[in-house]
């Protein structure tokens, strides 16, 4: 995999909006590599913004596990300022995250994980024409190729 960049995606709202995903960091640790992206919208506070964290590692057994988690916070909403005249500043209510993890036994191989990654996107997007598998990117490389973002 090529050097972190910018991962541009559209998102699930009505009009879909594009989202720009910054590198942010890769960590590596106890032989895990984890990589952070997440969105820089003005205004918005850093532990606000859209986020996607993708993780690389070895299990014990051997087996790898690829898996990358996307976070969405919500923000409260602020409905102007109390009685004294104070107005509080704007917080995250919740997050809504999903995760998608890949095991692959050792003996595996790429043809098969990309496969079984298509087969899921398929069923998630409510697929049932042909639709030819993503070979690029930064997901395809983590699941397909074993290969965490540098």
């Amino acid at each position: 995999m090529a050097a972190m960049a910018n991962i541009t995606v559209f998102d699930g709202a009505a009009t879909p909006v594009s989202h720009t995903l910054l590198p942010i960091s890769v960590t590596r640790a106890a032989g895990t590599v984890e990589a952070l992206f997440r969105e820089n919208v003005a205004g918005v506070p850093t532990y606000a913004q859209i986020s996607t964290l993708m993780r690389l590692g070895r299990l014990k057994s051997g087996v790898w596990k690829a898996e990358t988690r996307v976070v969405v916070p919500v923000m409260e909403s602020v409905s102007g300022q109390n009685a004294a005249g104070y107005t509080a500043a704007p917080k995250v209510a919740y997050e809504d995250t999903h995760v998608y993890t890949c095991f692959a036994h050792d003996r595996s191989v790429q043809t098969g994980r990309r496969l079984a990654r298509q087969i899921l996107i398929n069923l998630m997007g409510n697929v049932s024409t042909s639709v030819a598998a993503a070979t690029t990117g930064f997901v395809p490389d983590l699941v397909d190729n074993l290969v965490a973002p540098t």
